[in-house]
């Protein structure tokens, strides 16, 4: 494909404004000719099959559904349409996303313009796949991993400082330096990404 081709993109994810800031970094590259968006499986498919997108940008994490499913779904509806999974807390090895049929992965951290350059990418028939974070940025303390356990386990903040007998401020401020090492923005992200990197076990 010629870099001068414009490309139609398919945008799936179901948060709004994630949709929105998508479909805003990417309206503005010269080189997209439209940028139509989903916020479910079915919508997606259906997107696909009228429009046969080049690129899809698709969440790994799509409601209840998972989007490594939903990529095998896209390339059967269609098959030209090459798809670039997206996430921010989970990973998939590139081994299992080509087996999915998706052509990329990277990380909803990663910043805007390298994003675009992937969509891009893909759409010009390459392969993008980000590396693996094996380790948070820091490595946890062993209190911070206790409180991560306690989270895990889906006990309050204040049932977290009566069982380490610690005050609600100490364990906020040990939540929040746990979100800050794993970077992540809740409590469902922080689980999701220790048990990733073999942390709340």
């Amino acid at each position: 494909m010629s870099p001068e081709r414009n490309l139609r993109v398919l945008v799936v994810d179901d948060h709004d404004v994630v949709h929105w800031g998508f479909r805003l970094l990417l309206t503005e590259q010269p080189w997209v000719e439209r940028c139509l968006s989903a916020s479910t499986a079915d919508e997606a498919l259906d997107l696909a099959r009228r429009y046969e997108p080049h690129v899809a940008l698709v969440d790994l994490f799509l409601g209840e559904s998972s989007g490594a499913e939903l990529c095998e779904a896209v390339r059967r509806e269609s098959p030209s349409t090459r798809v670039l999974l997206i996430s921010g807390a989970g990973w998939i090895s590139p081994q299992a996303a080509r087996a999915a049929g998706a052509s990329g992965f990277v990380s909803k951290d990663s910043p805007a313009d390298d994003v675009a350059k992937a969509v891009l990418a893909v759409g010009r028939g390459q392969t993008v796949f980000a590396a693996r974070e094996e380790q948070p940025t820091t490595r946890l303390s062993e209190r911070e991993r206790e409180v991560l356990a306690l989270l895990a386990s889906g006990r309050t903040n204040k049932e977290i400082a009566d069982q380490l007998f610690l005050s609600p401020h100490t364990v906020k401020e040990h939540t929040s330096a746990v979100y800050r090492k794993l970077r992540v923005r809740n409590r469902a992200e922080a689980v999701r990404r220790a048990e990733r990197l073999g942390l709340s076990g």
